[in-house]
């Protein structure tokens, strides 16, 4: 009959041949979030008096500054494709470390930041970057500011704070003023500090 002989047969290329190979490609290729651009994960080193520190970035700015081996290093990005190479971002931070540890104390937006959070993170992260150099804060201090009931919560932000140094967690102290966790470690912590100018 006229319309059965539009339809493929099995055998016809279209339909045997071609799609097989096709839902093969398609289950083996990871599917995108709608509305999520593909992006260039950069990374560089700097060789710090603490150690080596991976910076990595992307074209919205500086995403993570960490110490190699740290807790929670390069947290959200291991299983990304990341190319080392040089950005204006790289460049920019490179230059702002460069200051910090000469003893200076650079500008925060000298360097363009993005960390990538959940909004409670960004809203403890935004905290921590308004501590003014040379004081610190306390969790429960931090927690009060942000309206939050739980000063543990906002030292589980504090901890996987993206970017060190930049974004100073390590300026946060326990409620006695005592050194308490870092994911770099407390002897970085202490040596962050004392840089700061902030005496024990």
């Amino acid at each position: 009959n006229k319309a059965s002989s539009l339809l493929p047969r099995v055998g016809d290329r279209g339909f045997c041949f071609s799609f097989p190979p096709l839902f093969a490609i398609m289950k083996s290729v990871k599917p995108l979030a709608f509305g999520k651009a593909l992006t260039m994960l950069m990374r560089s080193y700097y060789p710090s008096p603490l150690g080596t520190i991976s910076l990595l970035a992307d074209e919205r700015g500086l995403l993570g500054c960490y110490f190699v081996g740290q807790k929670y290093f390069e947290n959200g990005y291991r299983d990304q494709a990341i190319v080392e190479g040089d950005s204006i971002f790289l460049a920019d931070a490179t230059a702002w470390l460069d200051a910090y540890f000469a003893g200076e104390n650079p500008k925060a937006e000298d360097v363009v930041l993005a960390p990538q959070g959940t909004a409670f993170q960004q809203s403890v992260w935004q905290v921590l970057r308004e501590i003014p150099y040379g004081k610190t804060m306390t969790y429960g201090e931090i927690a009060q500011k942000i309206q939050c009931a739980s000063a543990q919560a906002v030292g589980g932000a504090v901890g996987k704070n993206p970017l060190s140094v930049f974004v100073p967690c390590h300026r946060v102290l326990g409620s006695q003023g005592q050194l308490t966790g870092y994911a770099g470690g407390l002897e970085r912590k202490r040596w962050l500090l004392s840089h700061g100018g902030v005496t024990f």
